[in-house]
């Protein structure tokens, strides 16, 4: 059963959680790491690299913070990768993992997407049963926004 409303420990995991995404040589190496709330040097050089904005980071693992097998999981990523090669700028799609450092829920496979709108990050993370997703605007600063 879904909860109507997300309890204030799923929200403290969610602002507690290290957003992962690994760089691909053309747009630099190596990791961008984002935490809520907490300005990000790096994701501004892909803003300014790119000529983008704003980003999402989103996932399709365990809808509503139910957990789902790791089948399951995979094969809703695939078709939310799948989504985005429609929806985003081709190079700027990053695989990622978001990682909870109290080790309560295991990683997931995401996706750090540059030039995500918010409105359409909203959209794909309802479609996917997200509670919340991960979005920042110009400034740089990922944010939790929270989908219901």
């Amino acid at each position: 059963m879904i909860q109507a409303e997300i309890s204030p420990a799923l929200i403290a995991a969610y602002r507690a959680t290290k957003y992962r995404a690994a760089l691909k040589a053309e747009s630099g190496s190596g990791t961008v790491i984002l935490r809520i709330d907490e300005y990000s040097e790096p994701l501004s050089r892909l803003f300014t690299a790119s000529k983008l904005k704003c980003a999402a980071f989103i996932t399709a693992c365990n809808p509503y913070s139910v957990p789902q097998s790791h089948e399951k999981n995979l094969m809703a990523c695939a078709r939310l990768r799948n989504k985005l090669d429609r929806k985003a700028r081709p190079g700027w799609i990053f695989e990622g993992e978001s990682h909870d450092p109290s080790g309560a829920w295991p990683a997931e496979k995401s996706f750090l997407v540059l030039g995500l709108d918010l409105e359409t990050s909203r959209a794909l993370g309802k479609e996917f049963g997200q509670n919340a997703i991960v979005w920042a605007g110009a400034d740089a600063i990922p944010r939790l926004i929270l989908l219901r």
